[in-house]
């Protein structure tokens, strides 16, 4: 029963209905329902096959198949779209720009969390080794001496960096460079060019489909009404018929 309740199908299957009761109709009733029924089949019918020719080829008639026949022109809108609303330079920096309203709060933890504190730690070692305190720590062990150290300064290091990366100013500076990535134009000509290997992927029959998804079920309302006010003209042309008015 499903087909029933398909607002492609459903109108076209009353209106049918209404002219079949048409003729177990007496006169004038048979003439004004039967009006009625066929204005509305010409109007449910008609957009069915219209919404129908949207998305696919019909032998004969020309202009069917609008989404297949100009597929090239829907990748190029859909590339522009994003070029001109999306990532336009002016635009991907004023969203990354440095105003505390638009600014966004990056984490930058995963990224902190690959530091590798020890070798931090090794380096500072080798600084001070180095330097004229080796001599003297040379004969208090060396650099095993400074080996308690590495945990507490690693912790107090730790604590530095992810002070830092909260900070107002960091994330500020953080928010420029993105900005300044992002409407760079050699970032844009890899997006371009990522976005043309995508979209040279689609098919005719993908991008219908993908159409037929969005806006197809709506669509059906068009039946729907086609049928309607069919019928109505169909129901007025009948009564004035009956009347002799014309």
């Amino acid at each position: 029963m499903g087909f029933l309740t398909n607002k492609n199908v459903a109108p076209n299957l009353i209106a049918l209905g209404i002219i079949a009761l048409s003729f177990v109709m007496p006169a004038p009733w048979k003439n004004i329902i039967l009006s009625t029924g066929l204005f509305a089949l010409s109007g449910a019918l008609t957009n069915w096959l219209a919404v129908h020719m949207l998305f696919n080829r019909v032998p004969g008639l020309y202009g069917s198949g609008v989404v297949v026949l100009h597929f090239e022109q829907f990748k190029a809108g859909i590339l522009r779209m994003v070029h001109t609303h999306l990532f336009n330079p002016e635009r991907v920096e004023k969203s990354l720009s440095n105003s505390e309203d638009s600014a966004m709060n990056i984490d930058l933890q995963p990224i902190l969390a690959s530091v590798d504190l020890d070798a931090a730690y090794d380096q500072l070692t080798a600084t001070v080794m180095e330097s004229s305190f080796g001599s003297m720590l040379g004969m208090l062990g060396g650099e095993s001496a400074l080996e308690g150290m590495r945990e507490p300064f690693k912790k107090r290091l730790k604590k530095f960096l992810d002070d830092a990366a909260d900070s107002p100013r960091f994330q500020k500076t953080v928010n420029e460079q993105i900005g300044k990535v992002a409407s760079s134009d050699q970032f844009l000509k890899r997006l371009d060019t990522l976005l043309r290997n995508r979209l040279d992927e689609l098919t005719p029959e993908m991008v219908r489909d993908i159409m037929q998804q969005m806006i197809k079920r709506h669509l059906g309302w068009l039946v729907v009404w086609g049928g309607v006010f069919g019928g109505l003209i169909g129901l007025l042309a009948g009564i004035a018929g009956a009347s002799g008015l014309f």
